[in-house]
C-alpha cells in the first residue's frame, strides 16, 4: 500500500496586529443574593414545632410506654417488662374457647397493632385473624389494656405503636 503525503499548510510568519480586537464585556443581570437580604438578629428568629403526631417504634424510643408496674428499672428492663405483663394480661382475657364455638382447629395466629398516644391510652386497634370473631375479640382485648404511662423521646411524650402475636392451639 502506497500512502501519498499531502501537503499542509503551516503559516510560516505568522502576522500579529497592532490594533487590539474590541469587544463588547459582558453584561450581568443583577439578582439578589442571600447576603444581600436583610437579616434579622439570631434571637428574633422563631422555629415551631411540626403538628404531625409524632410515632416512635417501641424498639426504638428513648423511653418505653409505662405499664403500671413497670416504670422502674432502665429502658431495656422496663421493655421486657411491659411485653410480659401485656401478653399475661392477654391470657387471661382472651376467650380461646370461641374458636372452638367456631369449629377452628389446630394452631390460631392473630396479629394485633395498636398505639399507646401521648397520654398513655390505647388507639388505633388493628387486628387480623382467620376469622371476622377472633379479630373482635382480639381488638375488645387490646381495648380493656390499663392506661400506661406514655413513651418519650427527647423529653416528649411520643405514639408509640406496639404489635403483637397471639398464637393458641384449639384442643379437639
Amino acid at each position: 500500500m502506497i500512502v501519498k503525503k499531502q501537503p499542509t499548510s503551516v503559516a510560516q510568519n505568522p502576522v500579529i496586529s497592532e490594533d487590539p480586537i474590541i469587544t463588547e464585556a459582558p453584561t450581568f443581570i443583577e439578582e439578589p443574593s442571600v447576603l444581600d437580604a436583610p437579616s434579622e438578629p439570631v434571637g428574633s428568629i422563631s422555629v415551631q414545632d411540626p403538628v404531625e403526631e409524632t410515632e416512635i417504634p417501641f424498639i426504638i424510643v428513648e423511653h418505653v410506654p409505662g405499664y403500671p408496674g413497670c416504670e422502674k428499672g432502665s429502658n431495656a428492663e422496663n421493655r421486657t417488662c411491659m411485653s410480659k405483663k401485656i401478653a399475661k394480661f392477654v391470657q387471661r382475657k382472651f376467650n380461646t374457647d370461641l374458636a372452638i364455638d367456631l369449629g377452628l382447629t389446630g394452631k390460631q395466629k392473630i396479629s394485633v397493632v395498636f398505639k399507646i398516644d401521648k397520654n398513655g391510652s390505647i388507639i388505633g386497634v388493628r387486628s387480623r385473624a382467620p376469622h371476622p370473631r377472633l379479630e373482635q375479640e382480639a381488638a375488645r382485648v387490646i381495648n380493656l389494656l390499663p392506661k400506661m404511662k406514655p413513651g418519650r423521646q427527647r423529653g416528649r411524650a411520643v405514639v408509640v405503636p406496639y404489635s403483637l402475636p397471639i398464637v393458641f392451639q384449639v384442643q379437639n
